[in-house]
C-alpha cells in the first residue's frame, strides 16, 4: 500500500487532487477493494513527504462523493467499487468552423447521454493555449487537445497525464508516453489527394498552393512539404504563395485554397472574369463542409472524416486506450475541377 498511492512533486496539479485522482483510479481497475483500508492520514503524509492537512482534504473529498468511508478509531475504507462518474471532458480547440462543428457534434454523440463537455477555443495564441490547460488541470477526468501549432507544443500539452490526454487533429511527434491520439497525417494526405486527383490536373498548366497567412486559418507545415513531395514526381509547374490576391487568377491554371474567406474571393473573382470553374480554372479546397458539397455544384476538396475522427476519439475514451491512429483523408472530385 506504501507504494500504490504516489504524488508526483514536480507536477502542477495539486498534491490533495494527485490522491483523489489515484485512489479512485485504482477503485475503478480493481486494485482497491470495497472494505480494503486505506492508509491513514499520518501514514499517507509521512510516505509522501506532504501535510498533514493535504491528506485530509483528499480524504474528506473522496469520503462526500462516496468512495470512502472513515470508522471513528479504525481509518478509512473503500466505501464501494461502482463509482464510475459521467466523463467531464475539457475540449480545446483552435477556433470555430464548418468542419469543427462536424468533429465536436460526432465526439458528443460517440460518448454516453450524461458525458459534459466544456469547450474552449486558443485561437492561435500560445500564451492562451498554455494558460486554459494550465488553469483546467485536474478539474476534468479527460483532455481533447487540438494542437493547432506549428511551433513544438508537446512542453505545454504534457503537464497533462498521459492517461487522460486525447491529441485530435494534429499529431505532436515529439511528445513522448503512452496517450491516444487521432490525427491528420497533412504531408502524405495531401500528396496522396493530388496523385488520385492527376488525371484532370492534367489539363491545367499550373497548379498554385495558397497558405492565406492572412486568415484565421491554420496551415500545417506538413502540407507544404506534402505538396513539394506531388510537385517533385509531377510534370505539372507547381507554387507556393502566402496569401490570395485576385490578381493570381490566371486562365487554364488551378488553385488549391484554404481558408473559406479566399474561397468565396476566389468565386467572386471567376464569375465576374466570366469563367468556367472546372474548366478554364480549377479549384481545390481543403476540409470538405456541407457548404462545399453544393456550392458551384460541388467544390473539389482533400479532407479527412471529420465524423470519423470525433467517433474514434470518443470510443478511445470510452475504452481507455492510449493508441495512436491516423484518421483516413481522400480527394473528392466534383465539379470544380
Amino acid at each position: 500500500m506504501r507504494d500504490l498511492i504516489q504524488i508526483a512533486t514536480a507536477s502542477s496539479r495539486p498534491k490533495y487532487r494527485q490522491i483523489v485522482d489515484e485512489v479512485l483510479a485504482f477503485i475503478e481497475k480493481g486494485t482497491l477493494q470495497q472494505g480494503q483500508q486505506l492508509p491513514s492520514i499520518s501514514e499517507l503524509a509521512g510516505w509522501q513527504g506532504v501535510a498533514k492537512v493535504t491528506v485530509a482534504k483528499a480524504y474528506e473529498e473522496l469520503r462526500q462523493r462516496g468512495a470512502i468511508l472513515s470508522q471513528h478509531g479504525k481509518g478509512f475504507y473503500v466505501a464501494r467499487t461502482d463509482i464510475r462518474s459521467s466523463l467531464n471532458v475539457f475540449v480545446l480547440f483552435d477556433t470555430l468552423n464548418a468542419y469543427k462543428e462536424v468533429l465536436y457534434h460526432s465526439l458528443k454523440e460517440a460518448l454516453p447521454p450524461d458525458t459534459r463537455l466544456s469547450l474552449f477555443f486558443h485561437h492561435y495564441d500560445v500564451e492562451q493555449f498554455e494558460r486554459l490547460i494550465q488553469n483546467s488541470l485536474g478539474l476534468y477526468n479527460y483532455y481533447v487537445i487540438m494542437p493547432h501549432f506549428n511551433e513544438d507544443m508537446s512542453a505545454i500539452v504534457r503537464l497533462i497525464p498521459t492517461d487522460k490526454l486525447l491529441v485530435i487533429d494534429k499529431a505532436i511527434p515529439t511528445l513522448q508516453g503512452e496517450y491516444a491520439a487521432v490525427y491528420q497525417d497533412f504531408r502524405r494526405d495531401i500528396f496522396e489527394g493530388l496523385q488520385a486527383a492527376e488525371p484532370r490536373l492534367q489539363q491545367y498548366k499550373k497548379l498554385t498552393l495558397v497558405l492565406s497567412q492572412d486568415h484565421f486559418q491554420f496551415v500545417p507545415d506538413e502540407i507544404t512539404h506534402g505538396f513539394y513531395d506531388y510537385a517533385r514526381q509531377t510534370n505539372i509547374p507547381c507554387a507556393v504563395v502566402d496569401r490570395f490576391d485576385t490578381t493570381l487568377l490566371s486562365s487554364g491554371e488551378a488553385y488549391l485554397l484554404f481558408a473559406d474567406w479566399d474561397l468565396i474571393t476566389f468565386i467572386k473573382a471567376v464569375r465576374e472574369k466570366g469563367w468556367k470553374l472546372g474548366n478554364e480554372i480549377g479549384l481545390i479546397s481543403y476540409d470538405d463542409t456541407p457548404m462545399k458539397e453544393i456550392l458551384e455544384n460541388g467544390i473539389t476538396v482533400i479532407s479527412t472524416d471529420f465524423a470519423l475522427m470525433g467517433r474514434t476519439a470518443g470510443e478511445c475514451m470510452l475504452n481507455k486506450t492510449t493508441e495512436q491512429l491516423p484518421n483516413p483523408s481522400r480527394m473528392i472530385l466534383r465539379a470544380t475541377l
